[in-house]
């Protein structure tokens, strides 16, 4: 599948997002084992969700900019 093996170039900006994205995936799974994170869950849900459609958009804008 090209899907896997098509190949783009980020900026460090653009790799800010994936970053945020993958660091509030971490603390949501984190808050699932302690209570330190408890009261953050519903923010922390919001903020990983919203960079993860972000993401996704930057993806796609470049896969359809490369062809």
């Amino acid at each position: 599948m090209n899907f896997f093996k098509s190949k783009t170039s980020w900026s460090n900006a653009e790799f800010i997002i994936i970053k945020l994205c993958i660091a509030t995936a971490y603390l949501l799974i984190g808050s699932y084992f302690h209570d330190f994170f408890k009261d953050y869950y519903t923010p922390l849900l919001i903020l990983f969700g919203i960079t993860v459609i972000w993401f996704v958009y930057l993806w796609v804008q470049k896969m359809k900019n490369r062809t």
